[in-house]
């Protein structure tokens, strides 16, 4: 009886789909520019393979996750991991004083490391 267990789970764990590999985003830098605009350098870090499977775009949310704006990765970044992109000219109301990043990939989706920061004081 023992044997017969061990025999059915041997059959049934491969039939389970692999994890997930999501894109992290894995740091985050903001320099204010002025008039309430901002530039974002987003780090993310993923497994690319190819064109079938790459991460292809990070958003920056409002705590709310509400999506504000993003940046589209245009290609994979195979054997260029991590990497980091700037986003430019990111204007945001006054009342925002923090904001989530989260990375995509083309086959997983969102589910990686997000990350939470504040943004820098409006001088």
């Amino acid at each position: 009886m023992k044997y017969t267990a061990f025999l059915v789970l041997l059959f049934i764990v491969p039939a389970f789909p692999a994890y997930a590999d999501y894109a992290d985003v894995i740091e985050a830098d903001i320099k204010y520019e002025g008039d309430s605009r901002y530039t974002f350098f987003v780090t993310v870090s993923h497994k690319d393979t190819g064109w079938d499977h790459y991460a292809d775009r990070w958003e920056i949310l409002t705590l709310d996750d509400e999506v504000i704006t993003g940046r589209v990765l245009r290609h994979p970044h195979v054997g260029q991991q991590s990497f980091t992109r700037p986003l430019h000219f990111v204007s945001l109301p006054d009342d925002i004083s923090q904001v989530k990043i989260r990375a995509h990939c083309t086959r997983d989706g969102f589910g990686g490391k997000t990350m939470e920061i504040g943004l820098p004081e409006r001088r």
